[in-house]
């Protein structure tokens, strides 16, 4: 079996993983080692299931990895047997604007570029397009993510953590208006965010798409690309024992 390797940086304990399989980036599966920008990074770039494996780097949270460097030879072992199970993590998020499609796994934000940034929000039903509020929202930009993403980001901004893989949320970041509550939405729906006032700079999982003026507009939805994760039975890190971690990771800083 050949495996592709995304890593933060050369650990010793990725000499257990090369000698044990043939390292392909069109591999088989794909073994993530570092944090979650690592597994950010190879979920946007491999098209497969992935085992996020944490470091031991000081500061390093791996909300998405269950195992660390540590059960590196309880994970080959696995691997080399097949004792694994596959489990769909959730869907990307699609992008389109100005006709070419991008893929966030993590978020896409549409963020003020200087004091603020003034805009619409519309949704597509049966091919008809029909505003979500019929005011402007106005202030530091909006957020989108899916269940991949809901944890990061999205949580910061005062957004919903999503449980489901079914729907994504758009959320507003500190905007003025009679209503700035996030809004859940389900994944047969479009979403589209219209540019009324000031610029804008769209970004999806940290890269930078473009800058967009008052009349420019981009749509969003959930796409078919789903994230896949490896999971063996015995290291399985429930959501609450997760986000302790996380707490725990904040607090030490």
């Amino acid at each position: 079996m050949k495996i592709a390797l995304f890593k933060k940086k050369e650990y010793p304990e990725l000499a257990k993983l090369r000698k044990a399989f043939e390292i392909d980036p069109k591999g088989d599966l794909c073994v993530a080692v570092g944090g979650d920008g690592t597994f950010i990074r190879a979920a946007r770039e491999f098209e497969g299931p992935i085992l996020p494996i944490r470091s031991m780097d000081k500061g390093t949270i791996g909300y998405y990895s269950d195992i660390s460097l540590e059960q590196m030879d309880y994970a080959v072992e696995k691997l080399k047997s097949g004792d694994y199970s596959i489990e769909k993590l959730g869907n990307k998020m699609e992008l389109d604007y100005k006709g070419k499609r991008y893929y966030a796994v993590n978020e896409a934000v549409l963020n003020n570029e200087l004091e603020e940034v003034s805009f619409r929000i519309y949704e597509t039903v049966n091919g008809k397009r029909q505003e979500v509020y019929p005011y402007i929202m106005s202030g530091d930009g909006i957020l989108m993510t899916s269940v991949v993403g809901s944890t990061a980001y999205n949580k910061s901004a005062g957004g919903p953590i999503i449980l489901s893989p079914e729907v994504f949320c758009i959320t507003p970041i500190n905007v003025d208006g009679p209503y700035r509550n996030p809004i859940v939405v389900d994944a047969t729906r479009q979403i589209e965010i219209e540019v009324v006032k000031y610029t804008g700079r769209l970004r999806y999982d940290g890269m930078e798409i473009g800058k967009l003026k008052p009349g420019d507009s981009f749509t969003v939805r959930l796409s078919k690309k789903e994230v896949d994760v490896i999971r063996f039975k015995r290291y399985r890190e429930g959501f609450g024992a997760k986000l302790e971690r996380i707490i725990r990771s904040r607090m030490e800083k």
